[in-house]
């Protein structure tokens, strides 16, 4: 027998270009079947799940549903706190009271950890609940996950900017600094080198966390390339780290906040773009260096998604909900690639997932490491989805100078 009552979705942790089409692809997925009595939307994730705070989309239209979809960001909001067990524990009390049988919680891995607490009240309480994580993260950083949904449009929009960089320091040179988020793993500035179309395009350096950073090697292959080019383009992870394992951040700064989980606060501040142009002007003697953070700029930018993203993380929120109402089982959904390009859904235990940490193989960081490799390119191309621009430059021959000839 079908167990029956209502299902309760929230979303968790940064937002995404595409997250809002795993929750519509829950809701429409949802009210197909006839067990489901509500469909409910918890109001800033598990904030508003304590506070009942619930949207009845059992009475939304399909038509704003689907416009919902295609908005960037989180159309229920979201919350950046990190639940324990007697946070859990009053979680499990309200859907109960609301006799929720399956509850859906969108998020990264401090997400599926959530689920995982509020499954074991459940069970321990005896109360038939089917709890799934739904994976998403611009950090493409969870395990037994190929790839994440909202890593494939925030990687589209790192390679979109480079390629414009590109550009902009071909006609004027100097040395650029893109400082781009990625804690502890770099798959999101490693995506700058897609950027890549003709043989001195930058990104010409490429930084990530999975390795040490040792400034006196950077600035000698910053000038390396600027000698040679006179300019370089440099791709920098916010999460970069000194051979003890510290954040350069942190270890430049004095005062640095710590967030609801424990984590330094790395994206606030433009301090780690500004401490190593600094280091290049006054080292190198280069007086043309500029560095941007991009902070949230890829989370949520609304003209640059991945289509393959979006149906992606559309089938994923569908595929959760099947997994629950037909094979009445709970865990962390992932997307599995099978193909160049194609991708399944599989179901895996939520402790599998569960507050882990997916880092870069090493077979996508160069030898030298301060660039990515060809097979991460391979990796990541098909994520970006189609219709990717790409720019062109002129091939007419010079002139034969008059005045200035030799």
């Amino acid at each position: 027998m079908s167990l029956a009552g209502k299902v309760l979705i929230a979303q968790g942790g940064g937002p995404t270009a595409v997250i809002n089409q795993t929750l519509v692809g829950i809701v429409l997925e949802a009210r197909k079947f006839p067990q489901v009595t509500k469909v409910y939307g918890a109001i800033k994730g598990v904030e508003g799940l304590l506070n009942e705070d619930f949207l009845d989309l059992t009475q939304e239209t399909t038509h704003n549903l689907e416009q919902v979809a295609l908005t960037p960001s989180s159309a229920l909001l979201s919350t950046r706190v990190k639940p324990d067990s007697k946070y859990c524990h009053e979680i499990f009390k309200v859907l109960k009271a609301h006799d929720v049988r399956y509850f859906f919680y969108i998020g990264g891995n401090d997400s599926a950890d959530t689920v995982r607490i509020v499954n074991e009240e459940a069970k321990m309480a005896k109360y038939d609940l089917r709890a799934i994580h739904v994976p998403k993260t611009i950090d493409n950083d969870l395990v037994l996950n190929d790839h994440t949904p909202g890593y494939g449009s925030a990687a589209r929009f790192v390679a979109q900017a480079f390629t414009g960089i590109n550009l902009d320091t071909r006609a004027l040179s100097g040395v650029y600094l893109g400082i781009v988020m990625g804690r502890n793993a770099g798959f999101l500035t490693a995506a700058s080198a897609i950027a890549q179309k003709y043989p001195d395009d930058g990104p010409h350096l490429i930084y990530l966390p999975e390795r040490k950073f040792n400034t006196d090697k950077f600035l000698g292959d910053v000038k390396r390339i600027y000698d040679r080019l006179g300019r370089c383009v440099v791709a920098v992870s916010e999460g970069i780290k000194d051979d003890s394992g510290i954040p350069i951040l942190a270890s430049l700064l004095k005062d640095i906040d710590i967030d609801s989980h424990g984590n330094l606060t790395l994206s606030g501040t433009g301090a780690l773009g500004d401490l190593l142009a600094q280091e290049v002007k006054g080292k190198l003697g280069i007086s043309r260096v500029r560095s941007d953070t991009f902070g949230y700029l890829q989370r949520s930018f609304l003209g640059c998604v991945s289509d393959v993203d979006q149906q992606e993380a559309r089938e994923a929120g569908e595929r959760a909900v099947q997994m629950a109402m037909w094979q009445d089982l709970d865990g962390s959904v992932t997307i599995n690639r099978t193909g160049f390009y194609s991708v399944d859904y599989r179901l895996v235990k939520l402790e599998e997932v569960a507050g882990k940490t997916k880092l870069m193989p090493d077979e996508y960081i160069n030898e030298d490491s301060n660039h990515v490799t060809d097979a991460f390119k391979y990796y990541v191309r098909p994520l970006l989805g189609s219709g990717l621009q790409s720019p062109a430059l002129l091939r007419a021959p010079k002139v034969t100078k008059i005045l200035r000839g030799e």
